[in-house]
């Protein structure tokens, strides 16, 4: 049976973690975490929310260094749950990394109108009242042919990409952040929140877990590592993703409220440009800004699309749907049948244009939730030792606790009639597949 290539080293699981991580959502909602709030309010809700998460990192480093599965989450809970647990887990988590694919899918095309305004035009139809325009719809759909073929001809062409579009988007925030640093104001920052110091920093802690999906798919990938890779190497990359993921998403909120009074912004597109453009008064650094976004766009869109068809992979590999998707292409040794499905679904997803941007973040922030709540679960009944099962307690309250936040109806930010709709239908999508699934293996 042919296997998956191993080609992966240090470096490539570091920026598949933090480039599956870090997206655009710091160019394209910064108004909506502005709005939530307020400059220190967003700063708080990642930094005590990525600190969070750090337990559940710890977790997913043991647990990759004993189980290299590429089923990562199912394999993990298929260990001490039964099959149905483990079956809801790794469909919850692909949930958390595929809704980010269609969300990049439509960003590009909201990132080019803002370089070339004569792209919102050829209006085709509306969805929740907002336009999809032809121009929007054709870049998007472009970009997932793109990104499909990449991971399609293979594992090492898709981490160089990853690699380069990765550093490409530190450096260029390192200069326009120094920039901003030499023209801002630190009375920008007032009112330091939008409402209450905490309820402005509940609202945003609430969307962190989407934004911070991502310091886990390194498992994902654990079965591609070159035959020189040490496991450490995996426990080192995740933690590093996270520290350098939440240095990052403070840093931008920081430099933004820095450089311009943070509340006109709230009723902005694309509120990191314009804060700069206005305290500047210079276009050049908005195309510096504009090309750190699509850099990681392309990134995090890639990322997350390794990790989603992995999962899917892994599934099929395991009988738990269709044994036909765990198939390994005999030359490329890439799950090209996973690889093409994630491609396809996301094709169909950008039909829904911008609609999807903010429910999105919602419903992929629960199902991550749901995945770490899960899998710090499964640490606990393997590990014996008490102190490991503490940092497994912890995680798995700071997940439940986040899946709470959006499901309990008296919490500020809950999930809307929207959110629980996608949610139905994304459960009721993977019952079917589950109920159906062909009765081999690949």
């Amino acid at each position: 049976m042919t296997t998956l290539a191993r080609r992966l080293r240090t470096t490539d699981y570091f920026t598949l973690a933090f480039g599956t991580m870090v997206g655009v959502g710091w160019l394209v909602v910064m108004d909506d975490w502005l709005l939530r709030g307020g400059p220190l309010g967003a700063i708080l809700g990642f930094a005590i929310g990525g600190a969070a998460l750090l337990p559940i990192g710890y977790v997913y480093g043991r647990l990759v260094m004993a189980m290299p599965d590429a089923a990562s989450e199912i394999a993990y809970t298929g260990k001490v749950f039964a099959p149905e647990v483990s079956f809801a887990t790794g469909w919850m988590m692909m949930l958390a990394y595929f809704v980010v694919c269609p969300w990049e899918a439509v960003a590009i095309g909201r990132i080019a109108a803002y370089i070339f305004p004569g792209l919102d035009s050829m209006e085709l139809y509306r969805v929740a009242g907002k336009p999809v325009y032809l121009p929007h719809l054709i870049l998007g759909l472009g970009l997932t042919a793109w990104i499909t073929a990449l991971n399609h001809r293979g594992i090492r062409l898709s981490a160089t990409f990853q690699n380069w579009t990765t550093f490409g988007l530190l450096a260029l925030f390192a200069l326009f952040a120094a920039f901003g640093l030499a023209h801002g104001s630190a009375q920008n920052f007032v009112p330091w929140f939008s409402r209450g110091g905490f309820l402005s920093t509940l609202l945003v802690l609430q969307i962190v877990p989407y934004f911070m999906v991502g310091f886990e798919s390194v498992p994902k990938c654990a079965e591609e590592a070159s035959p020189e890779f040490r496991a450490r190497g995996f426990f080192r990359a995740i933690l590093l993703a996270l520290i350098v993921g939440i240095v990052f998403y403070a840093s931008v909120i920081a430099v933004v409220s820095y450089v311009h009074s943070w509340q006109p912004l709230t009723s902005r597109r694309f509120a990191t440009a314009v804060a700069f453009e206005r305290a500047l008064g210079s276009r050049w650094i908005v195309n510096v800004i504009l090309a750190a976004a699509l850099l990681s766009l392309l990134k995090v869109f890639n990322g997350n699309f390794v990790a989603a068809s992995r999962l899917l992979f892994a599934l099929g590999r395991r009988g738990l749907v269709d044994g036909r998707i765990g198939r390994v292409h005999a030359s490329n040794q890439t799950p090209s049948v996973a690889v093409f499905c994630i491609g396809l679904l996301t094709a169909a997803a950008a039909f829904l244009g911008e609609s999807i941007l903010i429910p999105i973040t919602e419903v992929g922030s629960m199902a991550a939730a749901a995945g770490w709540l899960a899998t710090c679960a499964a640490y606990y009944r393997m590990e014996p030792a008490p102190r490991q099962r503490a940092i497994a307690t912890t995680g798995a309250l700071i997940g439940l606790s986040l899946l709470l936040m959006k499901l309990l109806p008296f919490v500020p930010g809950h999930f809307s009639a929207y959110e629980y709709l996608a949610l139905a239908g994304w459960v009721l999508a993977g019952w079917l597949l589950h109920r159906g699934r062909a009765k081999f293996r690949a």
